[in-house]
């Protein structure tokens, strides 16, 4: 990984205790909704679908298959040698994910705790490491996203490295204040999902590896590793890395005050 990738994370990397998860009673129901399309959703017909959560009363976004260019975009001169090669992707299952990073409100619901630098209850949750991210989504039933499955929602069906202007659609150095933002302030993408890129890094499910050549089916990394992906950028990151192609990574028990949750599942 390049060294403005997993050796930065390294730097920043404390340790973390285990989170105990609380078990709390919820009546097991989802309830059905659309999302009215975002204006950057040209030529879409539609509204989203979309699902509340019963147990972190969160909002999801159903994705639907289809086939997409991973990695580096067409024309993007930024891009590290980790984002390369372009190869074409197939999703051949649709899957839900969350319209926002977790909030502090649903990750206290869930783990009885709070463990955010900056705190808000409609602020993201950070410092959460990879087990924490983890636990928390299979706790609602739900998962991390595979790689695939996130760069796939977060580019919202554009080719191009981001989904608008960065200062619209993201909260990064140039813009944060040194500070999180509460979710869902920033313009959606034509999914209607909010803060893919910039506030904080989101977890995803697979270890880390250099792309293989050519074109994948429903790919979700190698089965063992040492590092853990992260994506989207954050609030003190310079909007190089908020890009929908732009991959870090940490080791699974490192939690950072940029480090946050976005889960999916099928």
């Amino acid at each position: 990984m390049n060294s403005s990738g997993f050796k930065r994370m390294l730097r920043r990397a404390i340790a973390l205790p285990t989170l105990t998860m609380v078990a709390l009673p919820f009546i097991l129901a989802w309830q059905v909704g659309t999302a009215a399309p975002p204006a950057a959703a040209q030529g879409k017909k539609t509204a989203a679908k979309t699902k509340v959560n019963p147990k972190d009363g969160l909002t999801y976004v159903w994705i639907e298959p289809g086939t997409f260019q991973m990695g580096c975009s067409t024309g993007d001169t930024t891009c590290s040698a980790d984002e390369n090669p372009a190869h074409q992707v197939t999703l051949t299952k649709g899957f839900w994910i969350g319209q926002t990073p977790v909030t502090q409100s649903a990750y206290t619901k869930i783990a009885g705790s709070n463990p955010s630098n900056f705190k808000g209850d409609q602020l993201p949750v950070e410092k959460a490491s990879w087990a924490d991210a983890n636990k928390f989504c299979q706790s609602v039933d739900m998962r991390l996203p595979t790689e695939a499955e996130w760069e796939y929602a977060a580019r919202g069906g554009v080719a191009g490295p981001r989904y608008g202007e960065t200062d619209a659609i993201a909260w990064y150095a140039s813009n944060a204040m040194e500070k999180t933002h509460e979710v869902g302030q920033k313009q959606p993408n034509a999914y209607g999902l909010y803060d893919m890129l910039g506030n904080v890094w989101q977890w995803v499910a697979d270890y880390y590896q250099r792309y293989p050549e050519g074109a994948q089916t429903d790919p979700k990394g190698p089965d063992t590793g040492t590092a853990r992906i992260l994506r989207g950028g954050s609030w003190k990151d310079v909007d190089t890395f908020a890009r929908a192609s732009y991959r870090n990574g940490s080791m699974a028990g490192f939690h950072i005050d940029d480090f946050g949750i976005r889960c999916a599942g099928n």
